[in-house]
């Protein structure tokens, strides 16, 4: 590490201490509405616990990695039976569907904020023998002290935009020494391995999409199948969908509605499934639907009973419930992408078409390009300039049982073409892995 990338270090350290009671609060905060927000705080720290040695360490920051990370356990437990697990989030959802995944002997805690005293705590606490990152998780303090610790870390389902890539080289400094720190980066894709490569990681290996490894539960799509069933209309699924994205797609539902009644066409009038992708929103996107003049019922007002008389006449479902979105996706014929018609980088597109569901996207889809690209060739998914235009094609292929089954034909064989990556992670890891399973 040369002056200036030590200088960059250094003032990166003061920074985050000086945010540190900032970011406290916020958490904190959130704790107003999301109560697991504020159990474990110390943790944050780096305090807590302290946990066995020579566990294999693995962050997954929130819901959509800790999904992407369970085919990936799995590997590991299948190949290392003996090994146990740390796991670690950054968010509630996270570490919610982190604790389904825990067996005796595993661990779980909070990620420490990326101060020096607290991600060197979080290290001489737990003592890791291998740190295993998900997707885009690359702190320089954190790496910095994990390689002072002699504790190898792997950055894995790896995947860097191009939007991304020219961030990290605008902190090049900063960020080059803790990419170059890395022992390997297991890429999605030969494009994600050319730009982790030039962000300074220096051994890359292209892996695959741990998302095409993953299985929906089947309880949980029967579960919106029956949903559907007891509908007789169409259900078109927003799916994860983003803040700043919600004005704009009741605005297109209603002009769409406002059209289809102008055209004379009747009922039944297809439904809209709304589902926001983070749940501190659900009470503001319920009050977005009904200022917009749109019938409204929440899952959750109907438990396991399934929907009511009432729900099933509503012009719109608030999916404000989590780890259903298998559910929410085979209740429905088609998707809406969330995250892709606002400058979001889009959403993971694999869950929908795994479920058999087609998908409709915008033109941000940066974070997940060759998934999106892949889906389109397969027939499993169409790009569409505008949610006007989504919202009327979705809803076109909604109405059409004929077309929507072999839409969500083509989808189920897209999702199933490509699966192996976390057997191929985990074999990758196997050398780092071997010398503590041996001690």
């Amino acid at each position: 590490m040369n002056l200036r990338q030590r200088l960059a270090l250094l003032a990166y350290g003061v920074l985050m201490r000086l945010l540190a009671p900032l970011l406290l609060v916020r958490l904190w905060w959130r704790s107003r509405q999301e109560p697991l927000y504020g159990q474990a705080m110390p943790e944050r720290l780096g305090f807590g616990p302290a946990t066995p040695p020579g566990a294999v360490w693995l962050h997954a920051v929130s819901l959509g990695e800790t999904r992407a990370a369970e085919p990936l356990i799995q590997a590991l437990r299948l190949l290392h039976p003996e090994v146990h697990l740390l796991l670690t989030h950054g968010t509630a959802t996270g570490r919610a569907a982190g604790a389904t995944l825990l067996d005796p002997g595993d661990h779980q805690c909070w990620l420490p904020l990326d101060t020096p005293g607290a991600t060197r705590r979080f290290l001489q606490r737990h003592r890791p023998a291998l740190g295993i990152l998900m997707e885009t998780e690359v702190w320089p303090r954190l790496l910095h002290e994990a390689q002072r610790a002699a504790v190898p870390v792997v950055l894995a389902n790896a995947r860097l935009s191009e939007k991304s890539l020219r961030q990290s080289l605008r902190f090049d400094a900063l960020l080059r020494p803790a990419a170059a720190s890395l022992v390997q980066a297991l890429a999605q894709t030969e494009a994600d391995a050319l730009r982790l490569r030039l962000a300074g990681v220096r051994e890359v290996r292209v892996a695959g999409n741990l998302k095409f490894d993953q299985r929906p539960s089947p309880v949980l799509q029967a579960a919106g199948e029956s949903w559907s069933a007891g509908l007789a209309r169409p259900v078109v699924l927003a799916a994860s969908w983003r803040e700043g994205e919600d004005a704009p797609l009741l605005v297109a539902w209603r002009s769409w509605l406002e059209r289809r009644v102008a055209a004379g066409q009747g009922r039944p009038e297809p439904l809209l499934l709304l589902v926001p992708r983070h749940p501190q929103r659900f009470d503001e996107v319920a009050r977005l639907v009904t200022d917009a003049g749109l019938t409204l019922v929440r899952r959750s007002a109907w438990g396991d009973g399934g929907p009511g008389a009432l729900a099933r006449q509503a012009q719109v479902w608030l999916g404000d419930s989590l780890g259903e979105m298998p559910a929410y996706y085979a209740c429905a014929h088609v998707a809406l992408l969330g995250g892709s018609f606002a400058p979001l980088g889009g959403q993971n597109l694999i869950e929908a078409a795994a479920c058999g569901c087609p998908v409709f996207m915008g033109p941000h889809t940066f974070n997940f390009a060759q998934a999106a690209e892949g889906a389109i060739a397969a027939g499993a998914a169409w790009r569409c300039a505008d949610l006007d235009a989504a919202v009327a094609a979705a809803c076109a292929l909604a109405e059409r049982s004929g077309a929507r089954a072999e839409a969500g034909v083509a989808a189920r064989a897209y999702a199933g073409q490509d699966q192996g990556a976390a057997l191929r992670m985990a074999e990758a890891m196997g050398r780092l892995i071997l010398p503590t399973a041996s001690r």
